[in-house]
């Protein structure tokens, strides 16, 4: 994939990433769908869906997100194929890809989040 064709994915990736419940774009509310995704790499393997429901449910899986400011990704295709899957199964290779490039984007704006923090309790401690 050359570089041009990874800024485009990445841009459109960061399009859809929403900070908050608000930021959806979600005209009826009975008919939001969430599906909460979670991968541990130490254990390895697949992602797991770890949640999932519509409605007011889903209202609660996304205030749950946002109370913990885990990022949230708005992809109303990618949600309907993950919400037939079962709780706690793993993503299935078919969507491994787009799955990925959505967690790994999400792990590289953690890890620029904690640097920027570990920078900015450089800068209090120097200005205390």
């Amino acid at each position: 994939m050359s570089k041009k064709n990874i800024q485009k994915k990445k841009a459109e990736i960061k399009k859809k990433l929403k900070k908050s419940i608000l930021d959806l774009d979600v005209k009826d509310r009975r008919k939001l769908q969430a599906i909460a995704v979670k991968y541990d790499a130490k254990k390895g393997g697949a992602p797991r869906i770890i949640a999932t429901g519509k409605g007011v449910i889903a209202e609660e899986i996304l205030k749950l997100a946002e109370e913990n400011n885990i990022p949230m990704y708005e992809d109303e295709s990618l949600a309907a194929l993950l919400s037939k899957l079962d709780l706690d199964s793993e993503v299935p290779p078919e969507l491994y890809a787009v799955v990925a490039e959505v967690l790994a984007f999400v792990y590289q704006l953690d890890k620029m989040a904690r640097k920027r923090s570990k920078i900015r309790q450089k800068f209090a401690r120097v200005k205390g």
